[in-house]
């Protein structure tokens, strides 16, 4: 994919992401792999539904910003996936309800955080990890993520929003819309006495789809 394509591919998506309510106002951030090596981010202080192709910040291979506006305050976050993950080809950072609210419940697991309702959770994200508070733009998300080693490709920062990585810009906003999703099943079901998925079949999905599901 040519960059240009690149560019507006990845407004396209946040868009999407944006008119559905998957993030509001000028939160969430959104980065992928150019062909060169570097990365295209979404600038700081942006909305999802507004994002301009033409001001993407620009970095070469080494890491330097080499064009377009500043880049969103939780480049830390986005550079852990990356270096810790070799096939990551894009990292989304969305702000949504549910998954926020889910977080907030005293009682979910945080090696495991979203229950296990459906398939495709477990196909397109394996575990998520939820990770504790941090206040916005605090490097230490960075460093937690990179304390993962790699092993997870979706984590769940509490009270304040889900990353996930893909192979691509396109694969990380589905998986991050199956975890909104999910959670959003969750809540709704919460207290209800709802029937998840059982361990074998868990397990049938893990052994059949190659999911990571480390311990």
């Amino acid at each position: 994919m040519s960059e240009t394509a690149l560019r507006e591919q990845i407004c396209l998506l946040a868009k999407s992401l944006f008119d559905r309510g998957l993030t509001h106002g000028s939160t969430g951030n959104i980065s992928a792999r150019t062909a060169d090596g570097g990365l295209l981010v979404s600038p700081t202080g942006t909305s999802f539904g507004r994002l301009d192709p033409g001001r993407l910040s620009r970095f070469d291979a080494a890491g330097t910003l080499i064009d377009g506006d500043a880049p969103t305050k939780e480049m830390p976050l986005h550079s852990a996936f990356y270096d810790t993950r070799s096939s990551a080809g894009a990292v989304v950072h969305l702000h949504s309800c549910h998954a926020v609210a889910l977080s907030m419940m005293p009682d979910v697991d945080a090696d495991d955080f979203l229950p296990h309702l459906t398939p495709y959770g477990l196909m397109k994200l394996g575990r998520v990890k939820l990770l504790p508070f941090f206040l916005p733009g605090d490097p230490a998300m960075g460093k937690a993520v990179r304390g993962l080693a790699g092993k997870r490709s979706a984590v769940m920062l509490a009270n304040h929003g889900p990353v996930v990585a893909g192979k691509d810009v396109e694969a990380a906003c589905n998986a991050i819309e199956e975890l909104e999703d999910t959670a959003r099943l969750a809540m709704m079901t919460r207290g209800l006495g709802a029937r998840a998925l059982s361990e074998a079949q868990v397990q049938a999905l893990v052994d059949k789809f190659d999911i990571a599901w480390d311990d």
